[in-house]
């Protein structure tokens, strides 16, 4: 979510200041070189190639901050929602109704949904629980649906037709639906982390869109920024600080 809240902040001046031509370079060029990260930080080639690690964390924020740097580039913000919305339609459709041999269609229990058959039969090398991956192949797409949950929402604090205190309700109202609308769903779509479900798209998203907003509102609106200069140490040195994490318990 917040990395698709960023790329609005970035992106924007970046075309600014060097074309679209270059900044889609700049946006492949820090695509691949997060992926390229993401395989260092579960190893490398260090335990040989069939323990590479293809999908991770900081692979699917690669994938993810491509996907949705893409969207900001080329399409609007109505497109942009509609996209999101056949993702999440998309990946409910094909953990619900294509089903799984020996367990069917719509059982969501680890090892029984067609996400985690499909890692178990199609992503190679190193599965990082074995018989799945959390970062696994289809389940990207919702994952990508989150960022571009962000991305609208980082267009919305862009949107200088807007009042601060506006865009603070909006962010608010939306994510409140967002929660609710995620739980309606998930009585059929389970809110299930590990295979990012549509629904927890929508809890997820939510709780950031209010959490966003009250930080807007106390940091940038009423200007009480000094409580939160730690926070601004952790987020401009994240993917330092969540190397260091590999070495330093």
């Amino acid at each position: 979510f917040v990395v698709g809240v960023a790329i609005p902040l970035s992106l924007d001046r970046a075309v600014a200041k060097f074309g679209k031509a270059t900044t889609v370079r700049r946006v492949l060029i820090r695509g691949a070189l997060m992926y390229l990260l993401g395989v260092l930080y579960y190893g490398g080639i260090a335990d040989g190639v069939e323990h590479i690690r293809l999908l991770g964390v900081l692979q699917r924020l690669a994938i993810c901050y491509v996907a949705a740097s893409a969207c900001r580039l080329w399409l609007g913000v109505r497109t942009t929602g509609a996209v999101a919305a056949g993702l999440l339609g998309l990946y409910w459709v094909l953990l619900n109704f294509v089903p799984v041999p020996g367990f069917g269609a719509g059982d969501f229990a680890r090892g029984h949904n067609l996400a985690n058959w499909i890692d178990a039969q199609c992503l190679p090398l190193k599965i990082w629980y074995g018989d799945y991956d959390p970062e696994g192949i289809i389940s990207t797409l919702p994952a990508i649906a989150s960022c571009l949950v962000g991305l609208l929402a980082g267009r919305l604090l862009t949107e200088q037709r807007l009042s601060p205190l506006r865009k603070v309700g909006i962010l608010l109202v939306a994510g409140v639906v967002m929660i609710g609308a995620g739980h309606l769903w998930g009585l059929q779509f389970p809110v299930i982390k590990r295979i990012w479900t549509s629904s927890f798209v929508l809890v997820a998203g939510g709780w950031s869109a209010v959490l966003l907003a009250t930080f807007y509102f106390l940091i940038e609106i009423r200007g009480w920024r000094g409580w939160a200069q730690p926070l601004v140490w952790i987020g401009t040195n994240a993917l330092t600080i969540y190397f260091v994490s590999r070495l330093v318990d």
